[in-house]
């Protein structure tokens, strides 16, 4: 094998190596955007006051 040979298979691996690292990266952040978006519309967290009347879970007077 000659040198420019393998002079190009280690950049053709290096420039694999690249592109399965930003692959991981970002399948990642969409994995997470996704599970961020699921945890958003299920309400995890902090219960909902969409379907109450006006003035239920505001701020109450205890000092009167």
């Amino acid at each position: 094998m000659d040198m420019m040979a393998m002079v190009s298979t280690m950049l053709a691996a290096q420039q694999g190596a690249l592109q399965s690292n930003i692959a991981a990266t970002l399948t990642k952040q969409n994995m997470d955007m996704e599970k961020s978006t699921v945890l958003t519309l299920l309400g995890a967290g902090q219960p909902s006051l969409a379907n109450v009347g006006a003035g239920v879970g505001g701020n109450l007077n205890v000092t009167a």
